[in-house]
């Protein structure tokens, strides 16, 4: 009886293995490196270490990896020096190996293109103030700032037509630039409470111009970058947008609260030209709207777009009861992974702190070796390996 489940398990676990074919994307698998910052690129540019990173993650298996956010060319949209930047010539030699490194082991790669917006570092359960986080102008669209655990407060002058217009044509130079690297696409980072987020949130968008309104119109700075970087780029360049309901500011805020509502924000997005939905959830498997399809799955049916789904991946604990130092060791929520899976939940996993952990992530799971996944601990966090 034990051997038929063994059995059956790895039958299940090769669904993962099946190549994925989206418009001109071609993925060996259906798994994916989640983007994560690990800040090891002095001034923004990613060295050699950052390419041997990513290339081990492809040669452990990743079908496609999207890399820690990069900063788009705009004097806004960065807040941390050694976090890597995606545009300048010594940057862009940077990626041109990684993505070299990564394509040479078979694997498939897009930036993640990022601007923080009026969104500050803060302490984890601390509170910010001006003079200590150095808030200087950030672009954003009503003035609210914000951090981790803090709730915005209006503190700033809104981004002005100007602004806006100055970051659209940054996003669209990125891309570009991916486009002319080589690079398999591009992911834009809408999710989480920064810059697109905050034009999607009502709780930060309190605009009465084309770029306020409802949750449709609330679209309208992310349409226009997303047709900007389709004019830049190519008819098929693949576009990836991640959004998420939560909020660094406050985990329990939601974006929408129905799927009405949800498929009103997607329609905007699906027509402008997004290809594809990357869904972030602190634990894949919680169930929205009072059922028990997690985000992914609805963004899959509302948009007729394929999803991927995140969020604590063969992992016990989130990535802040990490950080408060709770143990992680692997956890059996594999099986929960692939029956979702196998129901049409969603077309792609990622995998982010396990594969931090384990860069042949996926090579152990595939031979069934789950009892040799390394935990995640904090440590993982201090080296780039």
């Amino acid at each position: 009886m034990i051997l038929d489940k063994t059995i059956d398990m790895a039958a299940r676990i090769e669904g993962l293995f099946r190549p994925f074919d989206h418009g001109s994307l071609h993925l060996e698998n259906r798994i994916v490196m989640a983007p994560m910052t690990r800040c090891f690129s002095p001034d923004g540019v990613p060295g050699e270490d950052v390419a041997r990173y990513y290339r081990r993650r492809a040669e452990g298996g990743v079908g496609l990896i999207i890399t820690e956010g990069t900063w788009i060319p705009h004097p806004s949209a960065s807040n941390e020096p050694d976090a890597p930047r995606f545009y300048g010539e010594d940057a862009l030699a940077g990626w041109k190996r990684v993505v070299d490194g990564v394509h040479a082991a078979g694997g498939k790669m897009m930036p993640q293109l990022w601007h923080v917006g009026q969104t500050v570092k803060t302490i984890v359960e601390g509170v910010y103030n001006d003079e200590d986080t150095g808030v200087s102008r950030q672009v954003g669209p009503s003035g609210y700032v914000g951090g981790i655990g803090v709730l915005p407060r209006l503190a700033d002058e809104p981004a002005t037509q100007q602004e806006i217009d100055e970051v659209t044509a940054a996003y669209a130079h990125a891309a570009r630039s991916a486009y002319e690297l080589g690079f398999d696409g591009v992911e834009l980072h809408a999710a989480h409470g920064y810059l697109f987020d905050q034009f999607f949130w009502n709780a930060t968008n309190k605009r009465d111009d084309i770029y306020g309104g409802d949750i449709a119109q609330r679209t309208r700075f992310a349409v226009d970058v997303v047709r900007e970087i389709r004019r830049a780029t190519s008819p098929d360049f693949p576009i990836v947008m991640r959004i998420s309901q939560w909020k660094l500011h406050d985990y329990r805020e939601r974006l929408v609260h129905s799927p009405d509502e949800l498929a009103r924000f997607l329609a905007p997005l699906t027509d402008a030209g997004v290809d594809m939905f990357h869904c972030s959830q602190r634990r894949f498997w919680e169930g929205e709207f009072g059922s028990d399809r997690n985000l992914a799955a609805w963004v899959r049916e509302l948009s007729g777009k394929p999803s991927i789904t995140v969020g604590s991946v063969t992992l016990q604990h989130d990535l802040m009861a990490n950080l408060k130092g709770d143990a992680n060791q692997a956890a059996p929520n594999l099986e929960k992974l692939l029956d979702m899976f196998e129901r049409g939940d969603f077309d792609l996993v990622a995998v982010g702190r396990s594969l931090l952990a384990n860069p042949d992530w996926p090579a152990k799971i595939r031979a069934g070796a789950l009892d040799k996944l390394e935990p995640f601990t904090q440590s993982v966090l201090t080296k780039l390996d």
